[in-house]
């Protein structure tokens, strides 16, 4: 394992607790969703559908991931983007509202499995997830590279 044993405690669950976690939530949920909404279209129709989800999703927050290909110059420039079309969708929607929770994320992928790239994103998804509990669950949709979410389990597992 590449994890210090001694160092990180993964708690264990019972099957119970296990079986439990795959009942669906009741009444509204905490959510973050991280996000390469530059990269290709299915992201921009994610955060429109969560946007018009409110009743349901109650969104703590929103990062921009990296991402690299024919519609950026590189992993840093993929998340500068991604972070500029989630404020456009933000405005498009006229959800202004949720701009203050509008996060970059990492400019890079993880350089090794044990080193984390520390972000605004990956900082507030470890505060965020800190306030919320096992019967209170925050829920983080990550549908881009996991360098944020990763980073954050690594800091604060």
């Amino acid at each position: 394992m590449w994890f210090d044993k001694e160092k990180i405690q993964w708690p264990v669950l019972s099957n119970e607790d296990l079986i439990k976690r795959l009942n669906l939530p009741e009444g509204k949920i905490d959510m973050v969703l991280d996000t390469d909404t530059y990269n290709e279209v299915d992201d921009q129709f994610a955060l429109s559908y969560l946007l018009a989800s409110q009743d349901q999703l109650r969104v703590k927050a929103l990062y921009a991931a990296p991402f690299f290909n024919e519609n950026s110059t590189g992993p840093a420039d993929g998340m500068e983007k991604s972070y500029g079309e989630i404020l456009h969708i933000l405005g498009l929607m006229h959800r202004e509202e949720l701009i203050p929770n509008v996060y970059r994320g990492a400019c890079g992928y993880l350089p090794d499995e044990k080193t984390p790239v520390v972000t605004d994103a990956s900082e507030f998804m470890v505060r965020e997830a800190r306030k919320h509990s096992p019967e209170n669950p925050l829920y983080i949709v990550s549908i881009a590279a996991a360098t944020n979410a990763a980073s954050a389990i690594l800091t604060d597992p």
